[in-house]
């Protein structure tokens, strides 16, 4: 599985990361796990509002920070 976060590097966006590396490892899952912070690269997903996940190329969700337990629904 490849997980992306998607966003400028603001702190919304680290919340993210860290929120989405625990559901990841609650999970005991195997994927990798990038940051995509180039504007050019977020506009190709179609993402207008960050942060945003993205799962096996996949937007799931974009423009808030969802928990861990949230993230989780989407890595299952």
């Amino acid at each position: 599985m490849k997980i992306e976060i998607l966003g400028t590097g603001c702190p919304k966006c680290r919340i993210l990361h860290e929120n989405v590396k625990k559901a990841v490892e609650d999970l005991q899952l195997d994927c990798t796990i990038s940051k995509v912070e180039d504007i050019g690269e977020i506009v190709e997903y179609g993402v207008m509002m960050t942060p945003a996940l993205v799962v096996d190329g996949d937007v799931k969700f974009a423009g808030k920070v969802l928990t861990p337990e949230q993230i989780k629904k989407f890595l299952v």
